[in-house]
């Protein structure tokens, strides 16, 4: 373990790095803002449509993978519900603390981290969970908001949701790259060296950008935010294992990618939601901070532990 430990160090180190630079105000918030924007724009686009323009859809589509995660995130999902609606939380908060519970940072901290750490391959699991997430439990809580507030659903909730889809640069990138590569459509060497060396800014620029994030994060409902931690980091891997390696069994490499992305923290767009609806934003960002922070030790313990599968 202590050798996947070393491994892992790097990755939480430039977070580290980024959250200093933030508190110190080195960089500024705005500074920060931008960064991210290029990140989640430009750098991870680049890297996920390389990636997945030089796979095929055929080979990485995997029923199994996806109903096995869907299954363990509706699991704690529904247990993050329950557990809010016995503290007599309304339908919207409860949302938020289930989001926090089920949404980890795939898209920044999981492609750049997992497929470093656990192999190329590990790039086809790791964007089947990051859509899972984005399409499924992105969608739903804007509808669970949205219709909490309205007292009902309507065409306008469908509508937001179907253009935040469309407007996420990740679903759009990684889509692209399955059209390019179903054309059976060479990428042309100038393409695909401006592709590594935009997207080869992903790893670090993502992983500082998160950091210097987190120094503007509170720490307010530390109760809460420390439940909502344990349940992202602890029980959300350990509800997708039993989903995937007992209830819809798949292969033990792609279980161990699966279980690995599970338990990583809570992702930073959950408080962005919470920030744009107005509920329970510093509860959402006190989650992120406390997952992130105790997440470099029990990440590491996850990674040793699906190794051996």
């Amino acid at each position: 373990m202590l050798a996947i430990f070393l491994k892992t160090l790097p990755f939480f180190a430039i977070i580290g790095l980024g959250y200093w630079a933030g508190r110190t105000r080195f960089f500024s918030a705005e500074a920060t803002s931008y960064l991210t924007k290029f990140v989640f724009y430009f750098a991870l686009s680049a890297m996920l449509f390389r990636f997945s323009a030089n796979l095929s859809l055929a080979d990485v589509l995997n029923w199994r993978l996806i109903g096995g995660y869907l299954t363990g995130c509706i699991a704690v999902y529904g247990f993050a519900t329950l557990v809010a609606m016995l503290r007599k939380q309304d339908i919207a908060t409860a949302a938020v603390e289930a989001q926090c519970a089920t949404i980890g940072n795939v898209g920044f901290l999981g492609v750049p981290m997992l497929t470093l750490l656990m192999g190329a391959d590990a790039i086809g699991p790791v964007m089947l969970v990051l859509a899972v997430d984005l399409i499924v439990f992105s969608s739903l809580i804007v509808i669970l908001i949205t219709g909490s507030r309205d007292g009902r659903m309507h065409i306008g909730v469908l509508k937001t949701v179907t253009l935040g889809l469309l407007r996420n640069p990740m679903i759009v990138a990684i889509s692209l790259g399955f059209v390019w590569s179903a054309l059976e459509i060479p990428i042309p060497a100038p393409m695909n060296e401006f592709l590594a060396i935009l997207g080869g800014a992903a790893t670090p620029g993502a992983l500082f950008a998160i950091g210097a994030s987190l120094a503007g994060k509170s720490a307010e409902r530390v109760d809460v935010a420390l439940w909502l931690t344990f349940a992202k980091l602890v029980l959300h891997p350990l509800f997708v294992a039993i989903a995937v390696l007992w209830l819809i069994p798949i292969d033990p490499y792609s279980a161990s990618v699966v279980i690995a992305a599970a338990a990583l923290p809570v992702a930073g767009n959950v408080y962005m939601l919470a920030q744009h609806y107005g509920v329970a934003p510093h509860r959402a960002s006190a989650a992120i901070l406390f997952s992130t922070v105790i997440s470099i030790a029990t990440v590491s313990v996850v990674i040793a532990w699906v190794s051996q599968l």
